[in-house]
């Protein structure tokens, strides 16, 4: 009984994971193709690496709560003793989910600092994956999801 409980554990913890979104420069998700949205050019003033954390959605609490029940239920010999297993399991697995999920879902990014063209200021957090550096120039896209490219043009 106890590896099939690891067996509802595992893959819940890698469920939680998955549940983390992609905030690169490179990601889309699919009901963003075809939009049109602004874009203004300016030059990267300043970029300092930030953490970004999953929003509290609850589903890493909720799958540690339910795997940590039914783990829990199998402890003892009789009826109140099941119950009371997976009572306890289920607070204990709640409280490991709401932790993994916390843990699993953190990304590294850079927030940048834009000096726009047109006289204004501008901030983007994206992920990690492409470095912009001061001085540099680039164009910033503006929608539900805006981010920073470089722009290798005049």
């Amino acid at each position: 009984m106890k590896k099939s409980a690891l067996l509802l554990i595992i893959p819940a913890l890698l469920a939680i994971n998955a549940c983390t979104a992609d905030i690169g420069t490179n990601d889309y998700y699919a009901s963003s193709t075809g939009e049109v949205n602004r874009a203004a050019k300016g030059v990267i003033l300043s970029v300092r690496q930030v953490t970004v954390k999953s929003n509290d959605n609850n589903a890493g609490t909720l799958i540690g709560a339910a795997a940590g029940g039914v783990a829990g239920s199998t402890i003892g010999g009789g009826d109140t003793a099941h119950i009371l297993g997976a009572i306890g399991g289920a607070v204990v697995g709640g409280i490991a989910g709401d932790a993994a999920q916390g843990q699993l879902s953190k990304q590294a990014a850079y927030e940048y600092v834009i000096q726009l063209d047109n006289g204004g200021l501008a901030t983007v957090v994206q992920g990690a994956n492409e470095l912009l550096t001061p001085g540099q120039r680039c164009i910033v896209l503006y929608g539900r999801q805006a981010r920073v490219i470089p722009y290798n043009g005049i």
